[in-house]
């Protein structure tokens, strides 16, 4: 992908605050695809000294809404549903948005999270609408 292509989409979804204040960015783009990361700080811990849950359900949620809305808007989560499968043992959070089924009104995405060192961290499905 041109990198020119893949600024003026970061700059798009640089609005999506809530997910870019929290370090979510966008690293690659694809037809129905993207990934993203998000660097981990002492902000993404909870009491226990682990990632807080809603850290990769934002990172995965920020990588469908960019996955399925780069190329055209209108895109927007009817439902998702998250497995946490371990903790992070790494600084970075990776999720990677795949388009498994792209309808005409619907659409359904696999996403899945995992730490910089490879670690499976949460794998998220997520049904989208196209308005």
């Amino acid at each position: 992908m041109k990198e020119e292509i893949l600024e003026e989409v970061r700059k798009r979804f640089g609005n999506d605050r809530f997910a870019t204040e929290n370090g979510a960015v966008i690293d690659e783009i694809g037809s129905l695809y993207a990934i993203c990361s998000l660097k981990l700080t002492e902000k993404h811990k909870n009491a226990m000294g682990a990632v807080m849950g809603g850290v990769p359900f934002t990172l995965a949620d920020f990588a469908f809404a960019v996955a399925s809305n780069w190329q055209e808007p209108g895109v927007v989560s009817l439902s998702s549903n998250i497995t946490y499968l371990g903790m992070a043992k790494g600084e970075r959070l990776i999720a990677e948005a795949c388009c498994i089924k792209n309808g005409r009104s619907t659409n359904y995405y696999r996403v899945s999270v995992r730490d910089e060192l490879g670690n499976p961290v949460a794998a998220v499905t997520t049904t989208g609408y196209r308005k």
